[in-house]
């Protein structure tokens, strides 16, 4: 365990440490107020950009996952006394239409190590130290002489980062509401992409007419969608309000970061369709 410990630390937790480090003494030497905390969002920026690309694949196959929606409700109905047909069926029509369902996993699996290191560095940078100790570790485990440090200040516009909003009083209780706020719009933003928040339930009829009883997998997308809108942004809450202010910080920019890029994703969709519709008129 301890193996596997120091693995994950110098793979994750010493990079994410230097870069914030050097982040931290550029803001320093420019005489930026509030290094600290601008280094956190600087950190925070550079992590979202690494994954940008497993995000840009998990958008492109939730596109695609909604482009054949009508498909596999087809094939779940043609096959739905026969799962193992439904299920080759599905593989087939995955296959043709050259997607991958596990590729839009990529980008919850990857960022997992990432923000937890970027956690991990956090909760070392945010103890109190004591004569000097956690700097010294700290400094041990950088990798070039110019980025060590000789204290640290988790100051950032007069707010203390190392405090959590339970210990730096009521007002600051403003701190996990926004940050559950910011997690409800981008759980929407994202169900909204991936076209699985919809305001009405479409009511599924058979052929005959009928009204069709939900199936299994409609119920626990449901129960997900549910989770994600209206639990998620609640424990995250939570969290905030029992964590340092800083890892807040952290969080709500990463979240800010994600509204944005799914904004601009949704709108350069919105422009193709535009100009597939118009070429079709002209055509």
């Amino acid at each position: 365990m301890e193996q596997i410990g120091a693995i994950f630390s110098t793979l994750f937790i010493d990079p994410t440490l230097n870069v914030l480090l050097g982040f931290y003494q550029i803001f320093t030497q420019v005489g930026l107020p509030g290094a600290f905390g601008f280094s956190i969002i600087g950190i925070t920026l550079a992590v979202r950009l690494v994954m940008h690309p497993f995000f840009s694949k998990q958008m492109e196959t939730a596109r695609k996952m909604k482009e054949l929606k009508p498909k596999i409700d087809d094939l779940n109905k043609k096959h739905k006394n026969d799962k193992q047909r439904l299920q080759k069926e599905q593989l087939s029509l995955y296959k043709l239409e050259g997607i991958n369902p596990a590729s839009g996993c990529l980008f919850a699996l990857v960022q997992i190590p990432l923000v937890y290191g970027l956690f991990r560095t956090l909760e070392l940078f945010l103890k109190h130290d004591d004569n000097g100790i956690l700097v010294q570790q700290i400094n041990d485990r950088l990798y070039a002489d110019f980025l060590k440090v000789q204290s640290i200040d988790p100051t950032f516009f007069s707010i203390n980062l190392a405090l959590t909003p339970a210990q730096a009083g009521p007002a600051f209780l403003a701190v996990p509401i926004l940050t559950a706020v910011l997690q409800f719009f981008q759980s929407k933003a994202t169900l909204a992409h991936m076209g699985t928040d919809q305001k009405k339930e479409v009511k599924k009829v058979d052929e005959n007419g009928k009204k069709e009883e939900p199936s299994m997998g409609d119920e626990f997308q449901k129960a997900m969608t549910t989770q994600t809108k209206y639990f998620f942004p609640l424990m995250i809450a939570y969290f905030s309000y029992s964590l340092p202010i800083g890892l807040s910080l952290y969080w709500n920019v990463f979240s800010l970061f994600s509204i944005i890029q799914h904004s601009l994703e949704n709108r350069q969709k919105a422009r193709n369709s535009k100009t597939q519709l118009v070429s079709k008129i002209k055509n």
